[in-house]
């Protein structure tokens, strides 16, 4: 399934967003326009639906509401949320769910819902506040979406917000997992503690096809790279990834995870989760630590796996790499650009902008067209910049 559309409402950095939505997203745009704020929005569903989850935790685990709603919303302090779900993006949605929440400014200063709504092709399935909710407010607290015994019509929405996959590897986290406390732990891992439990829980044969797959890309993208393993050590019980590399010396070529450089680390990972499941995959900056040459061929690279899987799949990811976005198969549709104000940050279609569009229409790429476009207006006066 795919998300097709999205609106936004007093979300973080965002005053209003509506845009459509394709199977590959590329999100682009300054630093702190909202790009990771954009991305959690995904992992916000998912927050309020995995099990020990719910909406008051989703909003209290980031910061209570103050945080989420957007510094111009002024008189307005409602946030929404609308999400239109398909099983092919340039088709019309099977589902849209949206609901709206608002804090109480009197008394307990609790949280309720304003509305909830689930719509199923032109079929309304349900709509809050309802009689029950006008009857017991508390109702409002808490959305059927997260409630199994309220939401059995539309559960197909809440799976698919569960599997929700955000994924950002910190290379440090294998290389040195005693330097960090537990407090990097959680049952999400978005930064790759426990990667290597994940690779080790995964069947053995899904599990080795993976990494031959893996291992094929790392031949072509690691010097003297030849092979990949996951092992077990025998002394200490604890699992491992090893690598072997063409050395004169017999056994002396052979590295374990924490001798890794970080770029390795980070394309290992970055397969792994594209090869890993069909649910809706969040990425942060791929490029990071990453020779250009490998950057420029990640979105063929994304392409050709996620089209070989049985069930395709939605990847979003934020970037800043002009590498990434050079590639001439990235379509301005793909891209979504951010661009901040007085008023907020706004999100187009990069071929919705005429500009862009004009130069995308010219043969340029997404890069030659797009980079120079969110290029902060005042950046060439660091050049005078001498502390």
């Amino acid at each position: 399934m795919f998300v097709s559309h999205i609106k936004l409402k007093n979300w973080r950095n965002f005053r209003n967003v509506d845009v459509a939505m394709g199977d590959r997203v590329f999100l682009v745009g300054p630093n702190a326009s909202g790009k990771s704020n954009f991305l959690d929005v995904f992992r916000f569903l998912r927050d309020i639906v995995k099990p020990g989850g719910g909406l008051q935790k989703a909003v209290s685990d980031r910061g209570g509401i103050s945080k989420l709603l957007c510094l111009s919303a002024r008189r307005d302090p409602e946030i929404e949320i609308e999400i239109h779900v398909s099983d092919n993006p340039d088709k019309c949605p099977l589902w849209e769910y949206s609901f709206g929440i608002k804090q109480e400014s009197t008394g307990h200063h609790k949280l309720y819902l304003t509305h909830e709504k689930v719509i199923m092709g032109d079929k309304k399935v349900l709509e809050r506040p309802d009689k029950d909710d006008k009857q017991d407010r508390l109702r409002l607290t808490q959305t059927h979406l997260e409630q199994i015994n309220a939401n059995a019509q539309f559960r197909v929405i809440s799976d698919f917000f569960s599997t929700v996959l955000y994924f950002n590897l910190i290379p440090q986290l294998l290389q040195h997992p005693n330097d960090f406390p537990p407090a990097f732990d959680s049952s999400e891992d978005p930064f790759g503690r426990n990667f290597l439990k994940r690779i080790g829980d995964t069947p053995k044969n899904t599990r080795e096809s993976r990494l031959k797959k893996i291992e094929t890309a790392l031949q072509m993208a690691v010097p003297q790279l030849t092979q990949l393993t996951y092992i077990i050590d025998a002394k200490e019980g604890i699992s491992h990834l090893e690598a072997v590399y063409d050395h004169w010396r017999p056994h002396a070529g052979r590295q374990r995870e924490d001798q890794f450089s970080d770029g390795t680390l980070r394309l290992i990972a970055l397969l792994w989760s594209l090869l890993d499941s069909d649910s809706l995959l969040l990425f942060e900056e791929p490029e990071l630590s990453l020779h250009t040459g490998i950057v420029n061929k990640l979105p063929s690279l994304m392409h050709r796996l996620l089209s070989k899987q049985r069930k395709k799949r939605q990847v979003i990811l934020s970037t800043h790499s002009s590498e990434l976005l050079s590639d001439k198969a990235i379509d301005g549709r793909e891209v979504l650009v951010l661009s901040p104000g007085k008023e907020g940050t706004s999100v187009k279609s990069a071929y919705d902008i005429t500009q862009i569009r004009t130069l995308l229409k010219t043969g340029m790429s997404v890069a030659e067209a797009v980079i120079p476009h969110i290029e902060p207006s005042n950046v060439r006066q660091l050049d005078l910049f001498n502390g």
